[in-house]
């Protein structure tokens, strides 16, 4: 029967009869070939639109214009504007029964100006039996027969007093709240109290001006309120235009009135959507609005036809959780949402996850405009979904093959691990693995249309438990499916059952459902293997009757086990209890109501029974918990070390936020104080809708309703502005909260530190436990500091004390400041103390970054002197430290309180040039004039340029520009008297990095202090430092050299090593190409040519191949140098010749076992390449300084002669200190017993430069410049860097070796690769050669 009303007062009553025989409107039409199935059960009722006659059976006139409309069991009920209530059946009899006059309804706050009044607007309520009513004035109230059938002398009623602007009224029957739109545009909602019968607020749906500045009271009335068909959200839309979606109990979810909703991209405010009419589809997936558009009502010219903008059906469509539905998934991980025909999951690796098409609200625009009556606009644009990707669901598709015939999905539930889903739809059931990609559906289509799943479905293990109503056999069943065999009744096990089951819920090896005659029934589960077919065994533990609290079995949202009990553990007399079955958690209309096991009785150890036979104690009558209840999570694990927020039990409480209900602990176990209760109800706000609770990792999960705007898709002068501009394109994005902070905060608020203290040290090692510290202390710190009033209790000095406890505490403070205003800072320091003392601790805790940010807040807060004292500590550490960074911003801080204002300085270069140097950086617009060789550069790297430019920006420029100032002059001193420190400790490496990253002028400072801080005091204790500084080994003496062919440093033309083919003397092996023997008047050859032909002959002559080596060739033919190409810098004093091949003199290179051996044993004495480049650095500074005492020892550790040579030609060549030649001397004599006793290594090398140790001590006795040498200024322009100092070659230069100094070092030919080694230069003399080679 249809009932419709109209204008006039006249209710028209239609039969509905469908038409003889099989004849459909629509039926689907179907491929060739395809296999759909019809043969299956109700194939034409599911798939086919059936033709439909309407009859009109009777009109009844009721002589007023009505109401409202509502149908009551087997009774429809009609109010009229004359202030009447008619009763009428069905069949459009009145049953003789007159119409009620509400003024003869007594309500029990008695006004009289009820006289007069009509209902505007009512909704029936079948929990609370009656009717929720608004009247023509405002007032809104609940009418209750006293009995079921009602005369009108037994109506009562009830109004709340402070509600006079009531608009319209909804009922949710399964929370037992009353919702009323107010003309103010908010929504009061309502429930009855059960002991007085009195309608209670029970919480507000209002927008705030927090959120909505600019519309929150700019709404209109409210217009229409719709609970939805699974009583979990409701939805309210008003006069002036748009929606809004709120939770149960007042958490709003979409409001279309802010953000993209509102506003076009280009800033401008677009017309809210006006509805008219709006009803909720099945299962709350849809909802259907009809438009009106109010404003835009207006005639628009297009296609030369005018054309009345009409309104529009619009189709929204919804994700909504799977708490809604099956709230045993309250104990899960995950963050499951499901759509009618999709699934979005929050677990899944990246390679799994997909764009999340689907959306919370997405409009589907039906338009009835001038194209087709139902036209499709397309809003699904694919180049969109590709933009939403950045917080991925994993979407799973569910099985077309089962939605065709089960659509709409009603159940759904993942499995622990989060590898299998199960969905429900109509009939039947089918699974999905996530892992295989695969569903799995019933192979006989008969059974899966004859089950009908009731109350949910859960995992157990590998087993799928569902409660179902079998069709055929009229009988309720509890049902558990094994995954992994086929999805087949055969492989099922069956349990039956008394009532219909509700809900069902799984915790560890139980199965609680709860049964539609308000019983509760536990059952116990296992694995059975019997044969080839594993199944589940199932039990009945324990029935409970709930039937005496419970007045009506559909208000029972959830049913829960828990192990949570309000004794802890430790108090019970069996601690391994603790985590049983405790406790049954039973949501009953948003009462939470626990019952515990009754263990005032004896209790009875039954160690041998098996558990399942064991008697269950009873439970205990029920307690209310809380109030306003939505979800509540608790786990089944146990986890020692977070036992706060494994055995809490989280509440989800709509508009008031989360709660939690934690356990308190006695700690080290000790006897809990009687007066302290075990468990305490903490209330904390979150800004996220809670989905999920990850308990170990303190977060909360959830999902948030985003919008993408793409209204520059479209031309604004488009015929209408179509509804996709008008409304954007929405998606849901996943979204995660911390909420340790606030349970701490709670905690201390109510003097429970202690607690706090081992819930917040169980924590500690999260990822975010710092951030959790300074979220509390910044929200405490902003409410207490910009409060207007005074507070009496403060809470900041009780945080700030609770945060000293942690290693993190500076950190925490600091950051803290630096992200709130300078105004609060005061406020702040005075709980935590004064920030110099901060900034003390930091620099004895050697953290230096958290220092540096303290120095902020001192400038700040401090008058300049004392910043200055305080930054001139930190930077003293930081150079200590070699914090080079800091140490920059320390100079520019200094600066900056220097001239008063922090101006900001110039920015250093971002490009600077890579070095090998390891952190020296080659001072640019200097010649290198020490020679130098290059370690594995092939000849195009090498750049032959030498001006390497110094590190520019602040701390380059700050030398030049304004040394002049008292405050650079200070700089200055602090850099000075740091340098003096490294020099006197022996620190070469942290000189070097000091000088090259702060830009310090190193070789004026270095010529300054020659005589004084830059002098070596004690050479061996230098020597063994920078062995241990530059990881340089310590010489060794090779075994093999005892039977070396070059004992006596002799070597003939012809001899077995050297096969030389011409009659050429065989070409001295000089590495130092600095103090070369090619004179300035030399000419460069270029012969490339004969390369080739002599590595072909040298690859031909033995097993052994060996690389050319390169050298500049001079223009006599009988006197060359080799010079090593095998460690040439950027410094190397090589400028313009071209690389050569010396190819006429030698053809073979053949080497012995031995000699290979000594070799490598070379290399072995060798340090990293890094430190070598560094050492060279070091050195050419020394040597532009003057500083030669530095000098000899770095030629010691090189072991390069040249190195001495080149000391003794500018100690000839220039006028030298005779303190410091004498000092040399002393310590060269130093090293030289050193070596006698400790270090035998270093003796061949001693031997090697003993002439030039004579040479010393000679020109210390003369204390005169020879005339036969002109002095040569060192490295000031590039010219020099060519062949310099080689007036002489004659005695006076080096003089030649004794023939048995050599100390039987064998000759070591080297490849071009090969680590560079500087070697003695030698004397040419009648045909036969002195190789003396280190």
């Amino acid at each position: 029967m249809i009932a419709v009303s109209t204008a006039y007062g006249y209710v028209l009553f239609f039969h509905i009869t469908s038409t003889r025989g099989d004849k459909y409107l629509y039926e689907p039409v179907y491929p060739k070939g395809s296999p759909q199935m019809k043969g299956t059960p109700h194939f034409k009722e599911e798939q086919c639109a059936p033709a439909l006659n309407l009859e009109m059976r009777k009109i009844l006139d009721l002589q007023a214009p009505i109401m409202s409309l509502q149908s009551v069991l087997e009774d429809l009920l009609v109010a009229t504007s004359d202030g009447l209530l008619h009763l009428i059946h069905w069949e459009g009899m009145t049953n003789g029964r007159k119409a009620i006059n509400l003024c003869t309804v007594p309500f029990s706050v008695d006004l009289q100006s009820s006289r007069g009044v009509h209902i505007r607007d009512m909704e029936h309520c079948a929990t609370l039996d009656g009717f929720a009513v608004v009247f023509n004035d405002g007032k809104v109230g609940f009418i209750t027969p006293v009995s079921s059938r009602f005369p009108a002398e037994q109506l009562h009623g009830v109004w709340p007093q402070d509600v006079v602007d009531g608009t319209c009224v909804a009922v949710n029957n399964k929370y037992r709240l009353m919702a009323f739109g107010c003309a103010s545009g908010s929504v009061q909602v309502y429930t009855i109290d059960n002991t007085t019968g009195a309608m209670l607020l029970s919480h507000k749906l209002e927008l705030t001006a927090k959120q909505y500045p600019d519309i929150w009271n700019k709404t209109g009335a409210v217009k229409l309120v719709r609970w939805s068909p699974d009583n979990s959200v409701v939805i309210v839309t008003w006069e002036n235009g748009g929606l809004s979606l709120w939770s149960v109990f007042g958490a709003q979810l979409i409001c279309t009135l802010g953000g993209d909703f509102a506003y076009r991209s280009d800033g401008t405010k677009k017309d809210p959507l006006k509805i008219n009419s709006m009803s909720w589809g099945a299962e709350g997936y849809h909802l259907w609005v009809i438009s009106g558009f109010g404003a835009q009502n207006t005639e628009i010219e297009s296609d030369s036809k005018s054309i009345v903008k009409q309104p529009g059906i619009l189709l929204f469509q919804f994700i909504k959780s799977v708490l809604t539905v099956n709230p045993c998934m309250s104990n899960q991980e995950q963050v499951l949402l499901q759509g009618e025909d999709r699934l979005y999951l929050n677990c899944g690796e990246a390679s799994q996850t997909q764009h999340a098409r689907g959306s919370s609200a997405r409009p589907e625009h039906k338009a009835a405009g001038p194209r087709s009556p139902f036209a499709d606009s397309g809003l699904e644009a694919q180049g969109l979904s590709t933009l939403l990707g950045h917080r991925h669901w994993h979407v799973v598709q569910i099985s077309n093959t089962y939605l065709e015939s089960n659509w709409p999905i009603r159940f759904s539930a993942i499995d622990k691990l989060g590898q299998n889903i199960a969905v429900v739809g109509k009939f039947g059931f089918a699974h999905y693995s996530l892992l295989t990609k695969k569903w799995k559906l019933f192979g006989n289509i008969t059974q899966e249309q004859n089950m009908i799943v009731t109350g949910g479905l859960a995992w157990w293990n590998d087993f799928i438990v569902l409660a179902c109503y079998n069709i055929s056999d009229h009988q309720e069943e509890l049902r558990v499916y094994l995954r992994t065999s086929n999805l087949d009744n055969a492989f099922a096990h069956v349990t039956k059952a008394k009532a219909e089951t509700l809900l069902l819920s799984v915790f560890r090896d139980m199965v609680i459902v709860f049964r539609a005659d308000c019983s509760i029934c536990l059952y116990s589960i296992e694995r059975k293997s019997d044969g080839p077919n594993t199944t589940a065994g199932v039990q009945v533990l324990q029935e409970v009757s709930m039937s005496r609290y419970i007045p009506h079995p559909f208000l029972v949202v959830s049913v829960t086990l828990t192990s949570v009990s309000t004794e802890n553990g430790i108090t019970l007399k069996m601690p391994q209890q603790a985590r049983d079955a405790e406790s049954i958690m039973l949501n009953l209309a948003g009462q939470l109501i626990m019952m515990q096991r009754d263990r005032s009785g004896p209790q009875i150890r039954e160690k041998d029974s098996h558990p399942n036979q064991r008697k269950l104690l009873p439970f205990c009558p029920p307690v209310v918990l809380a109030q306003s209840v939505e979800n509540v999570w608790t786990t089944c694990r146990a986890n020692k070390q977070k036992r706060h927020l494994l055995e809490a039990l989280w509440l989800s409480c709509g508009g008031a936020g989360m709660k939690v209900w934690l356990p308190l602990f006695p700690r080290d176990h000790r006897k809990p104080h009687s007066f302290l209760s075990q468990r305490i109800m903490l209330p904390f706000h979150i800004n996220i809708y809670p989905l999920a609770v990850l308990f170990e990792d303190a977060l909360v999960l959830g999902a948030v309703n985003d919008t993408l705007l793409y209204d520059s898709l479209y031309t604004r002068n488009s015929a209408w502005e179509q509804l996709e501009v008008l409304f954007p394109y929405c998606v849901v994005e996943r979204t995660s909260q911390i909420y340790l902070h606030h349970i701490l905060r709670q905690l201390l608020v109510r003097n429970l530190g202690e607690q706090a203290l081992l819930l917040a040290q169980s924590c500690a090692a999260l990822p975010y436990f710092p951030h959790v510290l300074e979220l509390m202390l910044h929200e405490v710190l902003e409410e207490e500091a910009t409060s207007r009033e005074p507070i009496p209790d403060p809470l900041l000095p009780t945080v700030a004390k609770f945060i000293t406890e942690f290693p993190l505490f500076l950190q925490t403070v600091v950051h803290c400041a630096r992200k709130t205003e300078y105004a609060l800072w005061n406020y702040l320091f005075a709980a935590v103390g004064n920030p110099k003392d901060l900034f003390e601790e930091c620099l004895m805790a050697q953290d230096l970054d958290t220092a540096a940010s303290y120095l902020i807040i001192l400038q700040n807060m401090e008058v300049p002197a004392v910043s200055r004292q305080h930054a001139t500590l930190l930077f003293n550490t930081a150079l200590e430290q070699g914090k080079w960074d800091l140490c920059r911003h320390m100079i520019r801080f200094l600066k900056a309180i220097g001239s008063g204002e922090s101006e900001t300085p110039p920015s250093t270069p971002t490009a600077q040039e890579p070095s090998s140097s390891g952190g020296f950086e080659f001072f640019r617009n200097r010649s290198i004039s020490l020679s130098q060789s290059a370690e594995n550069v092939p000849a195009s790297k090498f750049s032959l340029q030498k001006t390497l430019s110094m590190p520019s920006g602040p701390s380059g420029k700050r030398w030049s520009r304004d040394s002049d100032c008292a405050e650079n002059m200070y700089i200055d001193m602090m850099l000075w008297r740091h340098a003096r420190r490294l020099l006197e400790e022996v620190r070469l490496k942290d000189l070097g990095c000091f000088a090259a990253q702060l830009g310090f002028e190193l070789i004026s400072w270095l010529c300054k202090e020659r005589t004084r801080a830059a002098r070596v005091d004690n050479f061996v204790l230098a020597l063994k430092r920078l062995h241990k500084d530059f990881l340089w080994p310590l010489p060794i003496i090779p075994a093999a050299s005892v039977s070396s062919p070059f004992k006596n440093g002799k070597y003939r033309t012809g001899e077995q090593l050297l096969k030389s083919q011409s009659a050429d003397p065989f070409l001295n092996l000089d590495m130092d190409a600095g103090v070369s023997t090619v004179q300035r008047s030399q000419s460069w050859l270029g012969s490339i040519g004969p390369a080739h032909h002599e590595l072909d002959t040298a690859s031909s002559h033995g097993p052994q191949m060996q690389d050319a080596f390169l050298s500049p060739l001079s223009n006599k033919g009988d006197e060359c140098s080799i010079g090593s190409a095998t460690d040439l810098t950027e410094s190397s004093s090589v400028v313009d010749g071209d690389w050569t091949v010396v190819g006429e003199s030698f053809s073979t290179l053949s080497l012995t076992q031995s000699e290979l051996e000594h070799i490598s044993m070379e290399l072995a004495s060798k340090g990293p390449h890094k430190s070598q480049v560094q050492l060279r650095y070091l050195l050419h500074m020394f040597m532009e300084a003057g500083c030669l005492d530095w000098c000899v020892v770095i030629g010691l550790i090189l072991r390069e002669a040249s190195v001495i040579s080149q000391i003794l030609l500018l100690v000839q060549s220039s006028e030298v200190d005779g303190e410091m030649l004498q000092n040399i001397k002393t310590g060269l004599h130093a090293v030289d017993r050193w070596a006698s006793t400790d270090c035998p290594g270093y003796k061949p090398f001693l031997n090697i430069i003993k002439p030039q140790v004579q040479k010393f001590s000679e020109l210390m006795e003369e204390q005169v410049q020879p005339e036969a040498f002109q002095p040569v200024t060192v490295g000031k322009t590039p010219e020099h860097t060519g062949p310099r100092a080689e007036e002489s070659r004659g005695p006076s230069g080096h003089g030649s070796l004794p023939q048995g100094e050599v100390g039987g070092s064998s000759l070591g030919i080297r490849k071009e690769e090969d680590t560079a080694r500087a070697e003695e230069e030698e004397s040419f003399q009648d045909g036969t050669y002195d190789c003396s080679v280190s």
